[in-house]
């Protein structure tokens, strides 16, 4: 909790980082939970993306995972929670803003050129998806997605979370989770 409201506290640069980090704080989320990995935040350690399931324990959870690896790894845990209507937000981070598009097969995917595949797995079992791979839309992206009280997928593209962009200097809409 600590982390997450010290960034939220800091507006001093308005980054996509801080906008979520005080989104989650708005809403409730006390923990992040997280496997360690090269593109999240180590909060609230975890052995494997399994322990995600417990970021539902106190209301609004969150856990954030790594592309694809990390996504495929917790899916069985935000099937579950779906299931029992509980709102958990399953943050990744996805692949840099430059390679959509680019037709290359990189690390931290199945082997082929196309990053939709965790995107198709998450469909079935979440609310709501978000793939934020520009800072145009983010805020509204990533609000939206917040605003749901089951789990939903926020794909945040690794190179944007410390970019400062004129969208995130505006107060966001004030809202809460019931957890059911």
């Amino acid at each position: 909790m600590l982390v997450l409201a010290t960034l939220a506290a800091c507006p001093s640069k308005a980054t996509l980082g801080r906008h979520l980090a005080q989104r989650l704080v708005q809403i409730g989320v006390n923990d992040v939970f997280s496997v360690p990995g090269d593109f999240n935040l180590n909060l609230v350690g975890c052995c494997n993306e399994r322990n995600a399931g417990y970021a539902r324990s106190r209301g609004v959870g969150a856990c954030v995972v790594t592309f694809t690896v990390g996504g495929l790894s917790v899916l069985n845990v935000i099937a579950g929670v779906y299931s029992e209507n509980l709102p958990v937000i399953c943050i990744v981070g996805g692949p840099n803003s430059n390679g959509y598009g680019t037709n290359r097969v990189l690390r931290h995917t199945i082997g082929l050129p196309d990053f939709s595949q965790e995107l198709c797995c998450f469909q079935t079992v979440t609310c709501f998806q978000a793939v934020v791979n520009n800072l145009v839309d983010a805020q509204e992206l990533i609000d939206t997605a917040l605003k749901e009280s089951k789990p939903v997928y926020v794909s945040v593209s690794c190179n944007l979370s410390a970019i400062p962009h004129h969208t995130f200097s505006r107060e966001p809409i004030l809202f809460s989770i019931s957890p059911r």
